[in-house]
């Protein structure tokens, strides 16, 4: 069974959900059975290239908040990352253009190391002080992943180098209703949104091999919104 996920590094709902993700698949019987593939999806592809802006002054913007209001919805994510035993910096992260990081990742899928850069990008992103929109920290995380240096400069430098595979991604996600991330598909038959709990996973993973549609997913649960909003339950 083929299980596909639509994310964004920018997304820590994203970061989240694919933590509770390989719990339930943990627990799932046939999980050496399972192949998982990530694909593209950019919150923010309107967003000029090189250009960062900090993270709390982007949420106060987008929700009218005060900086002290948004810093209050960063440690509403970082409790819920840290109940999955996952770091969270609620301060000094950036916002920007992920497209670069989208074609490192299809290097690294083509190269069989597509997890590894996506799990080490996640923790330089939301744990660690390095910005992945940072070229010198790109490279660093793709050598520690596993690739060549020397291919995955050559990679960044082309702009046109994978942008086919990102946009084919892309395209996929519009055509299959996702509009928002992360977004888990079963075999291109069912699909979940949203950080579900571990269990809902591994639910849907049984019902799914069984043929059937998954049942139980919380259609409220959090998400990532193109514009790199990200939505928030209130109190």
């Amino acid at each position: 069974m083929r299980v596909e996920i639509w994310s964004d590094i920018a997304c820590p709902w994203c970061y989240i959900g694919k933590a509770r993700f390989t719990k339930g698949l943990a627990a799932f019987a046939h999980r050496d059975e399972v192949e998982v593939v990530f694909r593209s999806f950019e919150l923010d592809p309107g967003s000029a290239k090189g250009v960062t802006a900090p993270v709390l002054e982007m949420l106060a913007r987008k929700y009218g908040r005060t900086l002290d209001e948004a810093r209050g919805m960063e440690e509403h994510v970082a409790a819920s990352a840290r109940a999955e035993g996952l770091t969270y910096r609620t301060e000094g992260r950036d916002h920007g253009n992920t497209f670069d990081i989208h074609r490192l990742l299809h290097l690294a899928a083509a190269r069989g190391r597509q997890e590894e850069l996506l799990d080490l990008a996640y923790r330089a992103n939301f744990a660690e002080e390095r910005s992945v929109f940072d070229l010198e920290v790109l490279v660093a995380l793709a050598v520690e992943a596993g690739l060549d240096e020397a291919e995955a400069r050559e990679v960044l430098a082309d702009e046109s180098a994978y942008a086919d595979g990102v946009r084919a991604d892309e395209r996929e996600a519009s055509e299959l209703g996702a509009n928002a991330v992360p977004f888990f598909v079963f075999d291109r038959r069912y699909g979940i949104s949203g950080g579900q709990p571990a269990e809902v996973f591994t639910q849907a993973l049984e019902e799914a091999w069984a043929g059937r549609e998954p049942a139980g997913a919380d259609a409220a649960a959090e998400v990532c919104e193109p514009d790199g909003a990200c939505a928030v339950p209130q109190a």
